[in-house]
């Protein structure tokens, strides 16, 4: 048997029978054993192919695979081919907990692929030799015949061939928030995903109904395998901190050997021996080396993701701690992430009157209110009769139900009944009890074709309750229910118009009509509701955004960056909900659908991306585009998601961010960042947190790099000078690891500065060292050389011991170091302006405080324990020469002032 011939149209523009004739089934036999024995081989299980990962031992090389990390192995190296193995020992071991932290960190993501297999995996039923089976869904090929009922996972890609009030709820693939109505007709080629009501596609779930189905795609030939195949075909981003911090590495590494050959060079064109100028090359390299860097971008960013984690947002990989905080654009879903995700009833047309409802979701919290009063207030005397009749009619014309789950509210069944029970509830009408009071008879189940549900009950005489499109209903009602139970003809005109004002809001409008039945009438058929209904009313709903989110809206928007809306939902639906929340940034809402995108070219996307703030009825692979559209016009994109279908826009973005509680388990694995809140607003937070991490990090390498410049210069210049090296490669060391550990670790504390939030996004070209840090940089390493060459000079001198002299210099260095931390943090800041008021506060500041008392503490046992002068070649310090050490920390105060007006943003 040969592969099953494709047709040249797609499925969905075939009719049933066509599509059973492309691949030679059977609708009432199903597949042959022989047929699907083959067609195994030729297309394989129905699940999707996963990437073969890295073995674990490669992905933890990979990890010293950084140009700051090629600097530390290969000091650590030569000291250790020099014989000090404590020095080696110590470089070595901050390579391997750097390596070891990142290793844990990228660990998470392997998983997002066998996640999007998951997804399609589950048990079907299947027509085979005449036969109803049921079998696992990987057991499928192209051609079976699959039958749907409620409740069910769609096993794979299918075109319907027959069905019975099919619903299915494909938000988690296209976004559209409500259960698609689904049909058996041929659709034009163009039509778009969302609207492929011929179609059930795999990962996606039957709401209400039956259907039979011939399967066309199975594994990765599916609409949610061929999500899967991009993700794999997806390369990891770097965020902006790592692109900075390996550039920034690269340029340190050249500049290193590019001095310590020099240094070395020289040297030897001076007559000095080779083995002191290789020790003085050693000792240059390591002094130029920030050994405490990479340790302290670990923990600021390890600090950072604590913060976030307790304002609901959980990191998945650390650097997108920061990536967050440089975000310029935020590309949001609706459905979930911007809105509530529950239907709810916001307007009722009846007897004329126009009511508003307030309250969210399904929760029975809420009133009715008539919009005419002013103010606004709930109906406080008994309601309308035709309010009431409207109501009840949404309430017994209805096949689900609402579960109560502590204070939590959802419906079992259709999203739009539970929002016409919610709303029946705000008016104190219990389901339960009129349900008793009423009981149904019989009823016409919703039909596509009759775009209408009818149901019979029998209070004292037999009443029919129908609901549905207006167009279904319109044609079908003679009389109105008007106020006081009057029946005047009906006012198709001025229905008509209300039901434009509300659809121009972004509702969907359904119409609500009853009819007295026969005496004794115990079924009803179409017949019997085809003419003479009375019409009751109108009831309009929207999955409504989140207040919060609209608040968190704001607040981004503040922050100087865009918010744009990504979903598959309707152009107006999604233009409304957008103008509700303020999205747009001046005039109406620039809106822009997927058929739009679809014909643009790569410059046209570009202006696009830029302008529009809200796209609508958008498939998977264009919100991939769109993100990629707008990372190529130099934005930082955070995007938020829950569904399969924004999987790969997840993993593309700088920061993805998904929903940790109602999101697909897909989407959580794509993405960086999750948010256990399911909420909006925590985004916020998470962009607040992540420039207090950038702005720390900042201060740490203010602080951090001058110690490094003033000891380069020191053994730079003495060597050239062939002169006794003020400062020993292990006391290097001891600075550039414990002592700056100590001091720096702290900054990571650091609280958010003032009006952070009120601040635009940083250029996200911006180098992470600016000309402005470069000088201040340059500045205090100036100033650090100085201290340290010319008081081991003078020390040397005037007490004869050189062991006396470094161990001074270092003391010194050490002292203006506490004032210079103090210049840059928020806690030296604190001290100024209580000073100034005259009073004085640690409390904001307590981690700082112990970093500086630590350092000290730490800098008496460096020169006054004697387990510590045998190690690192120091000397006690009598009190004369401590009180010689602090003089440094006068002149360091106008210097540190000097570096804040160069470079105000550490200050």
């Amino acid at each position: 048997m040969e592969p099953v011939e494709e047709s040249s149209r797609s499925e969905h523009e075939l009719s049933a029978q066509e599509s059973i004739d492309c691949f030679d089934s059977d609708a009432k036999r199903g597949l042959t054993a022989e047929a699907v024995t083959h067609r195994y081989e030729i297309y394989g299980w129905n699940q999707l192919p996963t990437k073969p990962g890295k073995p674990a031992w490669l992905r933890f090389l990979l990890q010293f695979h950084q140009p700051l990390l090629y600097i530390l192995l290969i000091a650590g190296g030569v000291k250790a081919f020099l014989g000090s193995w404590t020095n080696a020992a110590v470089i070595w071991s901050v390579t391997v907990i750097n390596a070891g932290i990142g290793y844990m960190q990228e660990a998470k993501a392997e998983g997002a692929i066998a996640s999007l297999a998951k997804a399609v995996i589950t048990e079907t039923t299947v027509l085979r030799d005449g036969q109803t089976l049921r079998i696992p869904s990987r057991e499928l090929v192209p051609g079976d015949i699959v039958m749907l009922a409620s409740g069910d996972k769609v096993p794979a890609d299918m075109r319907l061939i027959n069905i019975k009030n099919l619903q299915a709820d494909e938000s988690a693939l296209t976004g559209e928030s409500v259960p698609v109505d689904k049909s058996i007709q041929p659709l034009p080629a163009d039509i778009s995903l969302a609207e492929r009501t011929n179609m059930a596609y795999a990962g996606s779930f039957v709401t209400f109904g039956q259907g039979t189905g011939v399967v066309v795609a199975t594994g990765a030939a599916t609409e949610v395998g061929q999500i899967s195949q991009s993700m794999v075909q997806r390369v990891n981003l770097s965020t902006p901190l790592t692109r900075k911090f390996a550039k920034f590495s690269r340029i340190l590494l050249y500049g290193i050997l590019t001095l310590a050959t020099l240094t070395f060079a020289i040297g030897l064109g001076q007559g000095e021996s080779w083995i002191d100028m290789f020790e003085a090359a050693v000792a240059l390299a390591v002094s130029a080396i920030p050994e405490g860097l990479p340790a302290v971008v670990t923990i600021t960013l390890a600090i950072g993701v604590n913060r976030m984690a307790r304002r609901h947002a959980i990191i998945r990989k650390l650097p997108a701690v920061e990536a967050l905080g440089g975000a310029t654009v935020i590309c949001s879903d609706k459905t979930g992430t911007l809105t509530e995700n529950q239907m709810t009833v916001q307007a009722i047309y009846a007897g004329g009157e126009i009511y508003r409802v307030s309250g969210s979701g399904y929760s029975p919290k809420g009133d009715i209110c008539l919009t005419v009063r002013n103010p606004v207030s709930p109906l406080e005397d008994e309601l309308p009769p035709t309010l009431k009749e409207c109501l009840i009619a949404g309430l017994l014309c209805n096949d689900s139900q609402l579960k109560q789950t502590g204070e939590d509210w959802s419906v079992v069944g259709d999203p739009t009944e539970g929002a016409l029970i919610t709303a029946a509830a705000k008016a104190s009408l219990s389901q339960s009890s009129l349900t008793a009071s009423i009981p149904r008879l019989d009823a016409i189940p919703f039909e596509s074709q009759y775009q209408y549900m009818a149901t019979l009950h029998d209070p004292v005489s037999p009443i029919i309750y129908v609901k549905g499109s207006v167009e279904a209903l319109l044609s079908r009602c003679s009389q109105m229910m008007g106020r006081d139970n009057q029946k005047p003809p009906l006012d198709s005109a001025e229905i008509e118009k209300t039901v434009r004002k509300m659809t121009e809001k972004g509702l969907r409008v359904l119409a609500f009509a009853k009819k007295e039945a026969r005496a004794h009438q115990h079924s009803i058929d179409h017949e019997d509701i085809e003419t003479d209904l009375i019409f009751l009313g109108l009831q309009g709903m929207i999955d409504p955004p989140r207040p919060e989110a609209i608040a968190a809206v704001h607040a981004c928007q503040a922050a100087g960056i865009q918010v744009k809306m990504i979903t598959g939902d309707h152009i107006a639906t999604a233009r409304t909900i957008a103008q509700r929340m303020g999205i747009q940034k001046a005039g109406p809402v620039v809106a822009f659908e997927g058929r739009q995108l679809a014909s643009m070219d790569d410059q046209q996307l570009a202006q696009a991306v830029e302008e529009g703030d809200v796209f609508a009825r958008i498939a998977p692979t264009q919100k991939l585009r769109l993100v990629e559209a707008l990372q190529a016009n130099g934005e930082i994109v955070a995007m938020t998601g829950d569904g399969v279908n924004d999987a790969p826009a997840l993993k593309q973005a700088d920061i993805g961010t998904a929903m940790g509680k109602g999101g697909t388990e897909v989407a959580r694995e794509a993405a960086d960042m999750l948010l256990t809140d399911d909420n909006f607003a925590s985004v916020e937070a998470a962009v607040e947190e992540g420039r207090t991490v950038y702005q720390n990090l900042r201060k740490a390498i203010a602080f951090l790099l001058p110690v490094n410049g003033g000891e380069s210069m020191t053994i730079l210049i003495s060597a050239l000078l062939a002169r006794d090296l003020p400062i020993l490669s292990l006391q290097i060391l001891w600075l550039n690891l414990i002592n700056s550990l100590t001091m720096t670790v702290p900054l990571a504390f650091e609280p958010k500065a003032n009006g952070l939030m009120q601040h635009p996004p940083r250029n996200p070209n911006e180098p992470l060292i600016t000309g402005k840090l470069l000088r201040r940089i340059l500045v205090v390493s100036l100033f650090n050389w100085i201290l340290i060459f010319g008081l081991f000079e003078w020390a040397k001198s005037t007490t004869g011991d050189i062991t006396v002299a470094r161990t001074m210099a270092i003391q010194a260095l050490v002292a203006a170091r506490i004032v210079y931390l103090l210049s840059i943090s928020q806690l030296g800041l604190s001290l100024f302006h209580s000073l100034r008021h005259r009073t004085v506060s640690i409390i904001h500041a307590p981690i700082l405080v112990m970093g500086i008392v630590g350092a000290i503490a730490l800098q008496l046992l460096f020169s006054q324990w004697t387990v510590m002068n045998q190690l690192f070649e120091t000397a006690p310090l009598t009190w004369m020469q401590w009180l010689i050490c602090l003089l440094p920390m006068l002149p360091m105060l106008p210097m540190a002032a000097l570096a804040n007006w160069i470079d105000p943003s550490q200050s």
